[in-house]
């Protein structure tokens, strides 16, 4: 397991921590579009960031719930993971 999220990582936590499916292709295409769009809400993103943390035994930027789009989700949270590794 590396210590950084691919688009088809966070399309598998999607579908794990939300039961949204979403193709990882459209995840990347439509990066800098909004969470919402793919149908996830708050609380399906901070299951998402729960289960990186229990993944990678440590706490997540305070501000991974907050991200508004995939982009700056994965620019966050592995910012976060290269600077702990």
């Amino acid at each position: 397991m590396s210590e950084h999220i691919t688009v088809e990582e966070l399309a598998g936590l999607m579908k794990k921590a939300a039961g949204i499916t979403v193709a990882p292709e459209d995840l990347q295409q439509l990066s800098d579009s909004g969470f919402d769009s793919f149908g996830l809400d708050s609380l399906g993103l901070l299951g998402i960031v729960g289960e990186l943390e229990n993944r990678y035994g440590t706490p997540m930027p305070p501000d991974a719930e907050k991200c508004k789009t995939p982009r700056q989700f994965l620019d966050l949270v592995n910012s976060a993971l290269l600077a702990g590794a």
